[in-house]
């Protein structure tokens, strides 16, 4: 009975204290997926910019140096690790593989993803 969808049922979607840790990564998979492919949008619409000429260019090249935009590169690239590492767990665990160590191989995405992070933040910014 509580799994038939209904409006009351709604908020339990979002407790955290009925979520396995195979079902936080699964969530994660889906907004990240959500979120690149919102930037695969925006990213067309600035290549479309590049299109106008050498003065577009310069302008997008000047732009493109501010901070803000560096950060958002950093999660784009955290963004990108995470979803495509998780989704290899995903695989994993679909086939069989690693289906009684859901919080460590959840754990090891998560490390790589923020190493890996780590690793492009210092790239970027040259420190």
């Amino acid at each position: 009975m509580r799994d038939i969808p209904s409006p009351r049922n709604v908020p339990r979607w979002f407790d955290p204290r009925t979520r396995q840790v195979g079902s936080w990564g699964f969530t994660f998979n889906r907004l990240t997926a959500l979120g690149l492919t919102f930037y695969l949008g925006l990213h067309l619409v600035i290549l479309s910019k590049l299109a106008q000429g050498q003065n577009a260019y310069d302008d997008f090249v000047e732009f493109a140096h501010l901070p803000l935009i560096k950060l958002s590169e950093i999660i784009l690239i955290t963004a990108v690790l995470f979803h495509g590492l998780n989704g290899l767990r995903l695989t994993m665990h679909v086939m069989g593989m690693g289906l009684r160590r859901q919080k460590l191989s959840l754990g090891v995405v998560l490390a790589l993803t923020v190493v890996g992070g780590i690793i492009f933040a210092i790239r970027l910014f040259g420190v």
